[in-house]
């Protein structure tokens, strides 16, 4: 096999590894967010506030770390984004809290709350 074939095998190889989440090792982990507590509580009274208070209320036990946003009113500074699902009844919603980047402290700064369906 030629060396340039060898070298597209091993990238095609990496890049479905990438892909299906096989190439995670412990190593490259991420860790929990410091927030990840909060983020369930807080979105357990944000979709009971969206939709009034309701027993069959559910938040996911998984929240996800997205990609940070710029602060508005300062290009400089990044907030960090939590998502968590939560359900109730038959309805889905995807809820994303935004928190400011202050060490050992967890500063809400936004939400948003969509429902998760086909129209």
């Amino acid at each position: 096999m030629s060396l340039t074939r060898a070298v597209l095998v091993l990238c095609v190889a990496a890049a479905i590894g990438i892909v299906t989440g096989a190439a995670s090792t412990p190593a490259l982990a991420q860790t929990a967010h410091r927030c990840v507590p909060a983020a369930r509580a807080q979105a357990q009274k944000l979709l009971a506030f969206h939709v009034g208070a309701d027993d069959r209320i559910e938040i996911d036990k998984s929240v996800r770390t997205l990609l940070p946003m710029r602060n508005p009113a300062n290009r400089l500074q990044r907030f960090d984004v939590l998502e968590v699902w939560g359900r109730i009844y038959k309805g889905q919603y995807r809820l994303r809290l935004i928190y400011a980047r202050i060490p050992n402290e967890c500063v809400l700064m936004g939400e948003e709350v969509i429902e998760y369906a086909s129209l």
